[in-house]
């Protein structure tokens, strides 16, 4: 680990945020495999898979994204709750406004939502998957520039926790996207190809994130709540109510329990 982190720290941070995402973006690839493998998927299974997703993303929330924020804020004599409070509702009502315009379709929906689209159903529920990879992937671009702007609450180490965790909850939601393409009567190899490519937005987001903290440093702060805001709207809107859609929410609710605890031992222990 320590000889990793070495070759790491001599990589530029834009660098060192595309790594990081393109691992991101891999493990959904990784997820989105499994329809080779899986032609239909068990709901009990897929609701504690997107509780798990939910639970990485509400510890990152905070842990990686809002704490630091807060921490950076008062090292630079502003009020710690300032950016927090302002970044974290910019991120969610980003988030609003892409949902209402964006045409997208939830898993397990019937309808549409957004914008009126023609595009293929198939097409609609990537698209979905794919708007709430983009505050995933921001958050760990900030987080890697965060880290080269010398902040004391940033760490190489943190950032790399972070990538960890959301790759983690990448590979169910990979899962999530290509089985059920399959359902919908495509082959394996496009549902594979529409489940990976959810997942490409993350390096782009990642570098984006990155480059945009470290021309203007005094966004930091609050780059790290709009990414935590935007995460967490993607689990109140998205994740939790499809988890527990079905009549056992239990299997949702301990998968949910179980990603909130490796988050947050990932983030304690290694960041």
């Amino acid at each position: 680990m320590e000889q990793f982190l070495a070759w790491l720290t001599d990589l530029s941070p834009i660098l060192q945020a595309l790594l990081a995402t393109t691992f991101t973006w891999f493990v959904t690839a990784l997820g989105a495999s499994m329809v080779f493998f899986f032609k239909s998927i068990n709901k009990s299974v897929l609701n504690s898979m997107l509780g798990f997703a939910a639970g990485v993303m509400i510890a990152a929330s905070f842990w990686s994204l809002l704490a630091p924020a807060i921490e950076m804020a008062e090292e630079n004599g502003i009020p710690g709750w300032l950016p927090a409070v302002i970044g974290f509702l910019s991120g969610g009502g980003f988030l609003w406004l892409v949902d209402r315009f964006l045409p997208h379709m939830h898993i397990g929906a019937k309808n549409p939502e957004g914008s009126k689209s023609s595009l293929h159903r198939s097409i609609l529920l990537v698209l979905a998957i794919t708007l709430h990879n983009i505050p995933e992937g921001l958050a760990v671009g900030v987080a890697f520039a965060a880290v080269a702007s010398n902040f004391s609450g940033a760490t190489l180490l943190g950032a790399v926790a972070l990538a960890i965790g959301i790759g983690l909850q990448n590979f169910p939601e990979g899962a999530a996207v290509s089985i059920p393409l399959r359902r919908e009567g495509l082959s394996r190899f496009k549902s594979f190809l529409y489940g990976q490519a959810s997942g490409i937005v993350e390096p782009i987001a990642g570098v984006l994130g990155a480059l945009l903290v470290l021309i203007m440093k005094p966004i930091l702060p609050y780059a790290l709540a709009f990414a935590a805001g935007a995460m967490i709207y993607v689990v109140v809107e998205e994740l939790i109510p499809e988890a527990q859609s079905d009549s056992n929410t239990d299997v949702a609710t301990i998968g949910a329990m179980l990603g909130f605890a490796v988050m947050m031992f990932l983030d304690v222990a290694l960041g």
